[in-house]
């Protein structure tokens, strides 16, 4: 089975709107304007983004763990749209504590299907994700008052301390590589400490994996990791495609809607990493 051709088939075949057009962009050339315009059926009127955007939940309210999606998308697309992104972080900062944090989720899950994982601690102000949103605007070199609020808020949090899993971590290392502390060896000896950090490529088990820490080969954070470890998930990767191209999931969504769009957005990032690391 060829590797892309088997993902394109997949994402042509099962993918929603805004993966299809990521994957187009990324792949084939199209315009980066189509991710943008997909992305527009997500957003509210208040500016934040909604509408299972990030497959876990089918709340249509908006919430800034779709806000972080839909950043992540646009980067992933090469596309910046301010207007949209404006928007959106004012929604943020409208929703933020006094000192910028904002939590994944909210109370409003509750009234949709959602995944088992997806409870009161998403509710709470945290790092995660507002360590990532800031991680990413800086990437887009988009200037907001909220972003410098809350980039404080974190840096304040990270002199206590990394949090202590894989996912705080990563979108904790997101914001740090945009500032002066990119300190590979504190967060070397951090990585063994963390919950659900999957160093070993072997394991079946769902985590977040060296590749989601550093997805391309000029990543700031490569150095943590040595060519066999990486080698070995680039080969785990490749392993883990499915014979009907795609990639499987670890964890269970709400529903089967659900899961050919999280299938597609990890199709289309497994594809990427391979062709970061020019594996396909």
């Amino acid at each position: 089975m060829d590797i892309f051709s088997a993902g394109r088939d997949f994402m042509r075949r099962e993918g929603r709107l805004v993966e299809s057009r990521l994957f187009a962009t990324v792949f084939e050339g199209a315009d980066a304007g189509g991710v943008v315009d997909a992305l527009r059926g997500y957003q509210n009127a208040d500016g934040g983004f909604g509408h299972g955007l990030e497959p876990d939940k089918r709340c249509p309210d908006s919430l800034p763990l779709d806000v972080q999606v839909a950043f992540n998308t646009l980067l992933a697309a090469g596309a910046r749209d301010d207007e949209l992104i404006r928007r959106a972080v004012d929604w943020l900062d409208s929703i933020a504590t006094a000192d910028g944090a904002v939590p994944l989720c909210g109370p409003a899950i509750e009234g949709y299907p959602r995944a088992e994982h997806m409870s009161e601690w998403t509710y709470e102000p945290s790092l995660n994700p507002t360590a990532g949103l800031v991680g990413q605007l800086y990437r887009f070199g988009f200037e907001h008052p909220w972003r410098d609020k809350a980039a404080a808020w974190c840096a304040a949090e990270l002199a206590k301390g990394l949090p202590d899993d894989a996912h705080g971590t990563h979108v904790a290392m997101e914001f740090l590589e945009h500032t002066d502390d990119v300190d590979l060896d504190r967060v070397r000896d951090w990585l063994p400490k963390l919950k659900y950090f999957r160093a070993d490529a072997s394991d079946p088990e769902y985590g977040v994996t060296p590749l989601h820490l550093a997805p391309t080969p000029d990543s700031s954070w490569r150095p943590l990791f040595d060519d066999a470890q990486l080698e070995a998930h680039l080969d785990r990767l490749i392993a883990d495609q499915q014979s009907d191209g795609g990639w499987a999931l670890t964890w269970e969504p709400p529903g089967t809607s659900s899961t050919l769009a999280y299938r597609g957005i990890v199709t289309v990032g497994a594809l990427r990493t391979l062709k970061a690391y020019n594996r396909l």
